[in-house]
């Protein structure tokens, strides 16, 4: 893919960053469409060049009434509506989110009060209580998740429960399992990454457990929510020989939500990064390093005039316009759980490839062979930033 772009810095071919948990999630905390002070004075790139880049890119490229960057001409009607929901709804909205937000956090701090939290390989979590309190917690997360996508104005969720027939696993071989047998549970939910929005989703249906970068342990009020769902902290200053890292705790995550109904299930976008909802990105690997069961799930958000994938605009605009649309549409799709064949088990990349094929199938997706370098090209050509080594991900020193 870089190769192909080679017109864009043709003094440089920087390597794609690393696919594993450890290095590929620890790293991806730089702003995608921050602008480089240092490259401010190189001309922008040609309107040729950005329309062949787009092409190959297509999986990051906005196609809502805001256009590229969410900066595109937009109709005088269209500004009169974002005008009288900016100065209506978006303040009442955001007040009635930090309502939701503080009142979870009181919860949650009221349950977890008199309670240490588990702390193990670098870990700090409550997911692991029992008894009422975790069940205030989990009942609670849940219905103000719903609660918090209402006000954004997710009023209805389309759901589809799929029942396909496991032999038809895109030409695997599925192992035979006697009818008396328990159905074996899911280590983890597997899904498309379109936005934050997901998030909040998964929370209010499953309230799975996420990975996370180090610093949200310690913002306000999110924090302590973190730590109530079991997030599991990519630790990027810890060199320490002894930690399992990320992906050893990841994978130890979901054998215990596996084999204990009463663990919560691990949550992984396996894309690493997310796209406008039309595409499907290869699968990073670690997600099926245990060799458990999976439950696939695909978002999609239909959209008329701004759409709520999070690809190609800044954090702040892509708020304030969801936030003023009145109306904003979610619908998912459950597959069944996907139970890996013994050759599927010994051969993780065949097993992501499998569930990959399957989500894109029966979601009707389309599978893309780019990755989060190619999105941090794009990002920087949308700024006019030619100086490739500058937007791509350094390695860790």
């Amino acid at each position: 893919m870089e190769s192909e772009l080679k017109d864009l810095n043709p003094k440089s071919s920087p390597q794609p960053p690393s696919e594993s948990i450890d290095e590929g999630l620890a790293k991806d905390d730089r702003p995608l469409l921050k602008r480089d002070s240092s490259t401010t004075s190189q001309p922008p790139v040609s309107t040729e060049n950005l329309e062949e880049l787009e092409k190959k890119v297509a999986a990051y490229v906005r196609d809502d009434v805001y256009g590229t960057m969410g900066r595109g001409e937009v109709p005088w009607t269209e500004k009169l509506m974002i005008g009288v929901a900016f100065v209506t709804l978006l303040p009442i909205r955001v007040v009635l989110a930090m309502i939701v937000l503080v009142l979870y956090y009181l919860i949650c701090r009221v349950c977890t009060l008199f309670s240490a939290p588990n702390r193990e390989d670098e870990q700090e979590d409550y997911a692991h209580m029992v008894g009422w309190k975790r069940a205030v917690i989990v009942q609670s997360g849940r219905f103000l998740s719903r609660a918090m996508l209402f006000v954004f104005g997710f009023y209805w969720i389309k759901q589809t429960h799929r029942n396909l027939d496991l032999d038809e696993k895109l030409n695997t071989e599925t192992e035979c399992k006697d009818q008396s047998e328990e159905p074996e549970r899911p280590g983890a939910i597997i899904s498309n990454h379109v936005s934050y929005l997901d998030v909040l989703y998964h929370m209010s249906s499953s309230f799975p457990s996420f990975v996370a970068k180090r610093s949200v342990a310690k913002l306000p009020l999110v924090g302590l929510i973190s730590k109530c769902l079991g997030c599991v902290y990519v630790q990027r200053e810890s060199k320490s020989s002894d930690s399992k890292g990320v992906s050893g705790v990841v994978n130890e995550r979901i054998r215990e939500a596996h084999q204990n109904k009463f663990a919560p299930m691990m949550m992984l976008f396996p894309e690493g990064t997310t796209t406008n909802g039309g595409f499907l990105l290869p699968f990073k690997t670690g997600a099926f390093l245990s060799k458990a069961p999976v439950l696939p799930v695909i978002l999609r958000y239909p959209y008329q005039r701004f759409s709520p994938a999070w690809d190609s605009i800044s954090g702040a605009r892509h708020v304030i316009f969801l936030l003023c649309q009145f109306v904003n549409h979610i619908e998912v799709t459950w597959l069944p759980v996907y139970y890996p064949s013994q050759q599927e088990k010994d051969d993780p990349k065949l097993y992501a490839d499998n569930v990959r094929r399957l989500m894109a199938r029966e979601g009707n997706l389309i599978l893309s062979d780019i990755g989060l370098a190619e999105k941090r090209i794009y990002h920087a050509a949308l700024n006019g930033n030619n100086s490739l080594p500058s937007v791509l991900h350094q390695k860790d020193d």
